[in-house]
């Protein structure tokens, strides 16, 4: 019956996602992490349930938004840090794999105060890169070989926090290439949605296979429309990356995270 339900959301989810999906656009974010709260507080789906719908949505959202943010940040800018983008890629993918296992297995309440920690601290990572300047990065100079490696290493924890939220990534991902890379803040952006099309595609490939892709009732219809408010704003947030104030909206974006990770471990409490 609460699936059913889920039909009467479907409008309030298209206009929610808009500014969501303006974040991929603008920023390089899947704004999995914005949507999260929106399923499970809003719609009411489970934790199980939301995290491999949001998945689905933010394949829909990175895959619209790396066409826009092209115009803006030629996918070409990346070449220069084809190694760790290869390195991060990889090893978010092999984790992406593990992290659905976790997901699976651990109880709906251990989920629930997990994805509120995670939450939480993305969102503090969101505010402390508005305030922390962009110096120079000490992996920038090293070979294409360390930093393939580097990358690897550092992906294998993205992989993990994208699978068991739902989440692109590209919070870790952008400061990752920015402070430890050397990449310009709009690069970081482009390289990211690229990064997180592979892992967000394989996290929902593991998800399909175990059969916990929730596709009846109501859950198609808030997918399809979250997807295609996402779409929307990734072109208005693509249009946007010139002008936009880009600290003040993590100040800001940051803060709502953790209000909303604060009210996810309530819930489970």
């Amino acid at each position: 019956m609460r699936h059913v339900f889920t039909c009467r959301y479907s409008h309030g989810a298209f206009a929610v996602a808009v500014p969501i999906g303006g974040l991929a656009g603008l920023i390089g974010l899947g704004g999995g992490e914005f949507r999260l709260p929106v399923l499970t507080q809003l719609i009411g789906f489970s934790a199980r349930e939301a995290i491999p719908l949001n998945l689905l949505i933010s394949l829909a959202t990175l895959s619209f938004a790396l066409v826009t943010r092209n115009y803006a940040v030629p996918v070409s800018g990346v070449v220069a840090h084809l190694p760790e983008v290869i390195g991060l890629t990889l090893g978010g993918v092999i984790s992406a794999i593990f992290g659905v296992r976790i997901v699976l297995r651990i109880s709906a309440r251990r989920l629930t105060m997990s994805m509120a920690a995670l939450l939480a601290a993305l969102g503090a990572l969101l505010v402390i890169e508005a305030f922390v300047p962009v110096g120079d990065a000490g992996f920038s100079a090293h070979s294409p070989d360390f930093r393939a490696l580097a990358g690897v290493l550092l992906g294998l924890g993205v992989g993990v926090v994208s699978s068991m939220l739902g989440v692109a990534g590209g919070e870790l991902l952008i400061p990752a290439l920015v402070f430890i890379f050397g990449a310009d803040i709009r690069i970081a952006g482009t390289a990211s949605v690229l990064i997180s099309l592979a892992i967000v595609a394989t996290g929902l490939w593991r998800y399909q296979r175990a059969g916990a892709l929730p596709m009846s009732g109501g859950a198609p219809r808030i997918a399809a429309s979250m997807s295609a408010g996402s779409l929307v704003g990734a072109v208005l947030g693509g249009m946007a990356i010139v002008v936009a104030p880009v600290e003040l909206l993590k100040v800001v974006l940051g803060t709502v995270l953790i209000f909303a990770a604060v009210k996810t471990a309530r819930h489970s409490a």
